[in-house]
């Protein structure tokens, strides 16, 4: 796909991403702070901060331009043909077998060599 998102760099921009930053500075700041309180409070507290700093960063150029990815990647991820329940099965089996054969192959192999290291040092 040759389409690509053209965002118009804001002037505040940088702001809205000092924003974000001092959001997430008080989410830490304050956990620790009120680390006293209740875990649900502060984890309430700390998922607001993260919708509120998303929002405002999602406001921003490269915002809006994760915004279109994470859109053009479900609209891919719509498109693939996922295997079915039996094929992943057999596919796994068969990945188990292949490994379960290798690992005796390697002991084997091990043995061998080991058995003839020890005939030739002694």
């Amino acid at each position: 796909m040759n389409v690509k998102a053209e965002a118009k760099d804001s002037r505040f921009d940088l702001l809205k991403w000092l924003v974000v930053a001092a959001l997430v500075v008080v989410g830490v700041v304050g956990n620790q702070y009120f680390s006293a309180e209740p875990l649900l409070y502060r984890v309430l507290v700390l998922l607001v901060l993260a919708v509120v700093a998303g929002f405002v960063g999602l406001q921003t150029a490269k915002g809006q331009a994760f915004s279109v990815l994470a859109k053009e990647a479900r609209t891919e991820i719509r498109k693939v043909v996922w295997p079915t329940r039996q094929e992943t099965t057999q596919t796994t089996l068969i990945v188990v077998a292949v490994v379960l054969v290798m690992a005796l192959l390697l002991w084997g192999l091990d043995s061998l060599l080991g058995w003839l290291v020890s005939l030739i040092v002694g």
